[in-house]
């Protein structure tokens, strides 16, 4: 079993379980009834995507530096209880069951969900 980082808006992998939206917002102009079969997601859990300001500062990076100020101050959000217990959580299902969590960003290398890769893979999640 495994949990496996996805980009919200493409094609399923094959034995991808429950994808969970890890975003601050919906998707635009989808309709509601239309997340799951169209690949966004089967649940919206916004607790583990970077505050408002965080998203526009991961936006705005534009070099590495900038990029790794933003990794740093997520950190810091995940640490607080909410986020860590839903991590903590996350890690422990991997063990025995599949699911996903995911971003729309097109890179994951400039994207929270890398972070989240590594938070849930610190705590010994089974990350694909």
């Amino acid at each position: 079993m495994t949990v496996r980082i996805a980009r919200l808006g493409t094609p399923r992998a094959k034995g991808e379980g429950l994808r969970i939206g890890t975003v601050r917002r919906p998707p635009r102009g989808i309709p509601k009834s239309e997340f799951s079969s169209g690949n966004w997601y089967d649940v919206w859990y916004p607790n583990l995507a970077p505050s408002t300001e965080l998203v526009k500062q991961a936006l705005d990076a534009g070099d590495a530096k900038a990029w790794a100020a933003f990794v740093r101050k997520f950190r810091v959000e995940m640490t607080q209880a909410a986020a860590s217990r839903t991590l903590d959580l996350l890690a422990a299902l991997s063990a025995n069951a599949d699911f996903s969590v995911g971003c729309y960003c097109e890179d994951e290398a400039r994207c929270h969900r890398s972070v989240l890769r590594s938070l849930l893979a610190e705590r010994g999640a089974k990350v694909v």
